[in-house]
C-alpha cells in the first residue's frame, strides 16, 4: 500500500475514487502524536477518495487494546477510542464539521463554532444526512474505518481543484490506561479544536 510523508507540507491530494481502481491510487498518510510529532505507539494510517456524490475517508488503526463502551449516538466518544474528522470547508477557523467513530461503530457528529481555539458551541443537533460508517478487522488484525460522507452534506460541490482545511485525529488508550492522542498536522497540545493548524485538503 502506498504511503505519503504529507504532514510536513500540509496537503493532502485528495484523488476522484472509481470503482475500477478502487482505493489502490490513494495513498496513506500518518498519523503522529499531536503534541510531540513523534511516531505514536499504535501506528493510525488515513486516506480519502471523492466521487461527485460523496467523500470517502478510511483509517488503518494498529489497535492491540480497545477501550470502547459507548452506545449510544453522540455520546462523548472523545474520552474513549475512537478515530476523528474536521472538515472546515471556509478555511476561516470559525465554523467546521466534526465526526467521530469509536471502535463499537457509535458516531459523533457536531457542527463546531470556535473562537480563539475554543469550542464555544458544539451542536449535536446538526447530524451528516446519509452518512455510512463501518469498522472491521482486517487480515493483518488492524482496525479498517470506512466513511462516506454524501456530498449533500457541504456547501460547496465536490470537484477538481476545490480545497478544504481538514484535520484528521485518533485518540488511543494503552492497557495501562494512558491516552494517546495522534493527529495528522500535530497540534503541538493536547487539543484537536485548533483550526489554524488544519492541513489542505486538495481535490485532485
Amino acid at each position: 500500500m502506498a504511503e505519503v510523508d504529507s504532514r510536513t507540507a500540509g496537503v493532502y491530494e485528495c484523488k476522484a475514487w472509481n470503482e475500477q481502481d478502487g482505493w489502490a491510487p490513494h495513498e496513506w498518510a500518518q498519523l503522529a502524536d499531536t503534541v510531540s510529532g513523534e511516531a505514536p505507539a499504535e501506528r493510525t494510517r488515513v486516506r480519502c477518495g471523492w466521487t461527485n456524490e460523496a467523500l470517502l475517508i478510511q483509517f488503518l488503526c494498529v489497535d492491540t487494546h480497545i477501550v470502547s463502551d459507548y452506545t449510544q449516538k453522540d455520546e462523548p466518544l472523545y474520552n474513549q477510542d475512537v478515530v476523528e474528522v474536521f472538515i472546515d470547508e471556509r478555511g476561516i477557523g470559525t465554523g467546521y464539521l466534526e465526526l467521530e467513530v469509536s471502535p463499537r461503530n457509535i458516531v459523533f457528529d457536531a457542527r463546531i463554532t470556535n473562537v480563539d481555539h475554543r469550542a464555544v458551541d458544539i451542536d449535536l443537533s446538526w447530524n451528516f444526512d446519509g452518512l455510512y460508517t463501518s469498522v472491521s478487522r482486517t487480515v493483518d488484525e488492524e482496525l479498517l474505518y470506512e466513511i462516506r460522507i454524501p456530498a449533500r452534506n457541504f456547501e460547496t460541490r465536490l470537484e477538481e481543484g476545490l480545497r478544504w482545511k481538514v484535520n484528521f485525529y485518533r485518540i488511543d488508550e494503552s492497557v495501562d490506561g494512558v491516552r494517546e492522542y495522534q493527529a495528522w498536522q500535530s497540534t503541538g497540545a493536547v487539543q484537536f479544536h485548533m483550526p489554524g493548524k488544519f492541513g489542505t485538503l486538495l481535490f485532485v
